[in-house]
């Protein structure tokens, strides 16, 4: 099969690997559609964050079953799925007191990470790590579901309720997502975003979900100084940024990955304001299927703008990169693996 495997540099080289077989009772191969381009694999190529050299890049997926181990009841082969990446062992001590994100087995189990991905044809795991897609769902929906499940697991780490306001900085996928999501709660939400042409595309997807509780503006607003209840940095390397913009007694939560990024904040300035910086880490894998629901709601169709195939993927990553000059146009990128079942 074709994969896209990590190389010195770094950089990602398409090759061909066995195609992965059943081997454990409860394995599932799946034959990937779409794989969607994460922030963290871009940060990957560009050195903000380490992955395994050789390691087969992707992590948001769906794709149809193509071959189940005999201890697997609940799917069959040509079900549709969304694949669930953050793998637990259930055994430790933090799976074991329900925190499944802090698995201490996570080491060498990262899929796209330190573990081959979806960035590829097929693709071999657990039949508990796959959730099935619904009827009335396309699979551009359901591909973005684990973007939800980020942004759902962070939105609940802050508190967020209905009524209060959120400040979300960064208008890429995650932070158009973030918005999303907001809204969908019953938040009166700031997205703010540097880009012009970005904030353009952040205001068509977001456009008709509710107008009258979301705004969309560029760093230096002057509204942004009312401050908010919460503020996410979607980005990864804005908390000085956000804390300021935290009002007395806000949650301020870091999302966006950026293994380089500091931070210098004055610590009185935190306690005597009151307030909270939260870093959420991966989701609980427990609240996947609240995101399969969730998606049902939302036009997360909306967010994917692109769409190449594997053996295009230089193409696909260059989107994500703005050009001196060029537009930002592109949002979320699609790698396509079988588009004869994209539908």
């Amino acid at each position: 099969m074709r994969a896209l495997e990590l190389r010195a540099g770094p950089s990602l080289a398409l090759v061909d690997r066995p195609r992965p077989r059943v081997e454990a009772e409860d394995d599932v191969v799946v034959r990937i559609v779409h794989s969607g381009i994460c922030g963290t694999d871009r940060s990957i190529l560009v050195g903000k964050f380490a992955a395994v050299e050789g390691t087969v890049l992707g992590h948001e997926s769906v794709g149809l079953v193509e071959a189940v181990g005999p201890a697997v009841e609940a799917l069959q082969p040509g079900d549709r799925v969304i694949v669930n990446p953050t793998l637990y062992c259930g055994q430790c001590d933090a799976c074991r007191a329900g925190r499944l994100n802090f698995c201490s087995e996570k080491r060498g189990n990262e899929i796209g990470i330190d573990r081959d991905g979806t960035f590829a044809d097929a693709f071999r795991v657990s039949a508990r790590f796959l959730h099935r897609v619904p009827d009335d769902m396309s699979l551009e929906r359901a591909v973005m579901v684990e973007p939800l499940v980020c942004a759902l697991n962070n939105v609940r780490a802050g508190g967020l309720s209905v009524g209060e306001t959120i400040i979300v900085l960064g208008g890429g996928p995650m932070g158009v997502i973030t918005t999303m999501l907001a809204l969908r709660i019953g938040a009166v939400a700031t997205l703010v975003e540097a880009d012009p042409t970005r904030r353009e595309l952040c205001r068509e997807i977001l456009g008709g979900l509710d107008d009258e509780r979301l705004t969309i503006v560029a760093p230096d607003a002057p509204a942004l100084a009312a401050g908010a209840d919460v503020v996410v940095d979607s980005v990864g390397n804005l908390l000085e940024t956000a804390v300021p913009l935290a009002r007395s007694a806000g949650r301020v939560v870091v999302m966006g990955f950026d293994s380089r990024a500091t931070a210098t904040l004055k610590p009185l300035d935190i306690l005597m304001r009151g307030v909270r910086i939260i870093g959420a880490g991966d989701y609980d894998s427990a609240i996947f299927p609240l995101g399969v629901e969730l998606a049902r709601t939302l036009p997360l169709e909306r967010v994917v703008t692109d769409r190449l195939p594997l053996e295009k993927h230089e193409e696909a990553f260059a989107r994500l990169s703005p050009q001196k000059g060029a537009p930002y146009g592109a949002m979320k990128v699609l790698l396509v693996s079988s588009p004869e079942d994209a539908s």
